[in-house]
């Protein structure tokens, strides 16, 4: 039951025609994987990255789930407070591994909704207060320096409505995740003696979703932790091949980074033909902009633009530019080969005989057609397509999947030349909120961001 990655039409000769990766340039790929998989095991061995080793430690799962069920009955919605690497997991796996519409119910003790507050706007924020009443919700809250503003902001807005409320009994509200040593968060939450849980040194916030940061919701929820952690491990295995062909992270990162580099296609769109797997993309997103979007050693800005649509909505919106615009994409789509639920269609009445077609088919049937129909036109076209087969949308297959991509990131920063770990020009930016928000230590930076005018009198128009 695991995927497969079927590559077919990324290569050039194949069904798409020439644009598509050379033979010359895979073999040479290939004659360099062993070296650039050795990087990778060393980083793994040495302790400085630790996202590969998170399916083997089942501590802060049975930790979570210990938790949830210690406080099952007692809420009626979870709300996360985090952003980026925080909160786009969550939202993923949400998606995927629990029932479709369940955020659209009232929430009760039994099955609680998921609120994932991922903005600052006022009115997600003030939204987010009204409708999810503090004395009936467990607030996560997910900052590994305790110093993120967004997430902060929010802490102490819900902090204050919860201490209104619930007076000293606010702590069994509050649940921390972050540094174990480190940070603000960290003396606040032993100060008030919060149940907390760790984001481990090594593991930045778009390769967290595996740690505490996923899995504390996830146990809240009832998502089968032991499955997504066991189809993690098995796809983290099957990306440490030493066997080039037989390793799907290594053919992914090579052939997507070949197709950029020399032949043209320097944005990746990810197509998933499946609602459950749809938050997917945006977790995708983040992962490969913020990892491999960066300047080189020499100065150089290199990296590739993830794009996200979803099948078949994205048909009706975006598939006229894939088709007949530059050839300037490559695309994945994720198909699904059995959906665990579904729905068959009405035979049409009398009038609609030209719906006939339709008549006693599925919609599994419909959606799955819809895919391998966009595929085949889209390579009719010439535009380099590769699929990543699931056998069903399960929480073995999902962490299987993140377990891939984060593996073929941390390949393709070698492929790129980059350090895959690091977000240089995400904390250009945080510095200068900093200052514009007064905070201490950063008077400098507030003086130098006020003196910015980005716009004068001339330039603006309405």
């Amino acid at each position: 039951m695991a995927l497969k990655l079927d590559y077919t039409c990324l290569l050039a000769g194949g069904p798409q025609g020439e644009t598509g990766v050379s033979a010359d340039d895979l073999a040479a790929a290939e004659a360099a994987h062993g070296a650039r998989l050795g990087r990778l095991r060393a980083q793994r061995a040495e302790g400085s990255v630790g996202f590969y080793d998170l399916p083997d430690e089942r501590g802060p799962a049975r930790a979570a789930m210990e938790y949830a069920e210690s406080r099952r009955g007692h809420f009626e919605n979870v709300v996360v407070l985090g952003i980026g690497g925080s909160a786009l997991g969550t939202l993923a796996l949400h998606a995927a591994l629990s029932p479709p519409l369940v955020d659209h119910e009232r929430g009760t003790t039994n099955r609680p909704r998921l609120f994932v507050v991922d903005n600052v706007d006022p009115v997600l924020v003030s939204g987010v207060l009204r409708t999810a009443n503090p004395a009936r919700s467990l607030f996560v809250v997910i900052s590994k320096s305790g110093s993120t503003a967004e997430t902060m902001s929010q802490f102490l807005l819900f902090l204050e409505a919860l201490k209104v409320q619930l007076k000293d009994k606010w702590t069994e509200h509050v649940v921390v995740i972050t540094d174990g040593s480190k940070g603000h968060l960290r003396p606040f939450a032993d100060a008030h003696d919060l149940v907390s849980f760790t984001v481990p040194d090594n593991v930045g916030g778009r390769f967290s979703a595996l740690s505490a940061v996923g899995l504390l919701p996830g146990a809240c929820l009832g998502w089968d932790l032991e499955a997504l952690l066991d189809g993690a491990s098995a796809g983290r295995d099957a990306c440490l091949r030493d066997d080039f062909r037989d390793n799907p992270a290594a053919l992914y990162a090579t052939t997507h980074h070949l197709l950029d580099t020399r032949v043209g296609c320097p944005i990746q769109v990810l197509f998933p033909y499946s609602h459950q797997l749809r938050l997917l993309a945006d977790w995708q997103v983040q992962l490969v902009a913020e990892s491999l979007g960066k300047r080189t050693a020499d100065g150089v800005g290199v990296g590739p633009t993830p794009h996200k649509a979803v099948g078949a909505t994205d048909q009706h919106s975006q598939v006229q530019l894939f088709a007949e615009g530059p050839v300037d994409k490559v695309f994945t789509f994720l198909r699904v080969l059995e959906h665990t639920d579904d729905v068959i269609i009405p035979e049409p009445p009398p009038g609609l005989e030209a719906l006939d077609y339709l008549g006693g088919k599925s919609f599994a049937q419909l959606i799955d057609a819809e895919c391998r129909a966009t595929n085949i036109a889209l390579v009719d076209a010439g535009r380099p397509c590769c699929a990543i087969l699931f056998p069903r949308v399960s929480a073995a297959t999902v962490g299987e999947y993140l377990m891939w991509m984060e593996v073929a990131t941390a390949y393709g920063g070698q492929l790129y030349g980059v350090d895959a770990f690091d977000q240089p020009g995400v904390e250009a930016g945080k510095v200068a909120t900093y200052g514009l928000m007064g905070r201490s230590g950063f008077e400098a930076e507030a003086a130098r961001v006020s003196a910015r005018h980005l716009s004068d009198a001339a330039t603006l128009v309405g």
